[in-house]
């Protein structure tokens, strides 16, 4: 017989599966813990309030999105399957989500706070994106590099934000196949100068 979640797990699997789908202020307390199954008390005790345990989720997911991440990013045989591994594990990881689009993307949508733990999420979101996709973008466009990781993230954005449109049906092949045309223009660039 499988052991049942922790509370804080529950807790979190709740956030998971209703805040990021149906909006963090749209989403009362009380919902969160009728899906986690845990009182009040239970909830404040393991998060303090319901932004540390929005926060606490967004954390996860981004643990778990760079799992995804770097696994695809190490089975890569060269540079630009490398830099575009960001679209085979976008792929990878939706596979197993249910939620519409991208859980940091509507966070910062609708939390638009500059401080604070949900803020502090959201931004380690977007500097591992920014960080990486620079690092990636070094071998294949050397000093063009910043630009072309900016070009990358753009059309990343896009296919995400294409998810909530339901067009293109193929977001992800399509956003792949815009990011390689950035890698061979920055290429051939690069091997030019």
């Amino acid at each position: 017989m499988p052991t049942r979640p922790s509370a804080r797990d529950r807790l979190l699997d709740a956030a998971e599966s209703v805040l990021f789908s149906s909006g963090i202020r749209a989403t009362p307390v009380d919902e969160l813990l009728r899906q986690a199954e845990v009182s009040p008390a239970t909830m404040y005790a393991h998060f303090g309030s319901k932004d540390a345990l929005v926060a606490q989720a967004l954390r996860r997911r981004l643990a778990d999105w760079q799992r995804v991440w770097d696994a695809h990013v190490l089975a890569a045989g060269d540079d630009t399957s490398r830099l575009l591994a960001l679209f085979d594990a976008l792929a990878a990881y939706r596979e197993d989500r249910t939620t519409r689009w991208c859980a940091f993307l509507a966070t910062a949508a609708e939390h638009t706070a500059q401080e604070g733990e949900i803020a502090d999420a959201v931004a380690a979101d977007t500097a591992l994106l920014a960080e990486r996709l620079l690092h990636l973008a070094g071998p294949i466009a050397g000093a063009t590099a910043q630009e072309l990781a900016d070009e990358v993230l753009l059309v990343y954005n896009g296919t995400l934000a294409s998810f909530l449109r339901g067009a293109p049906a193929s977001a992800v092949v399509v956003g792949r196949r815009l990011a390689e045309s950035a890698v061979e223009a920055h290429r051939s660039a690069a091997e030019r100068s």
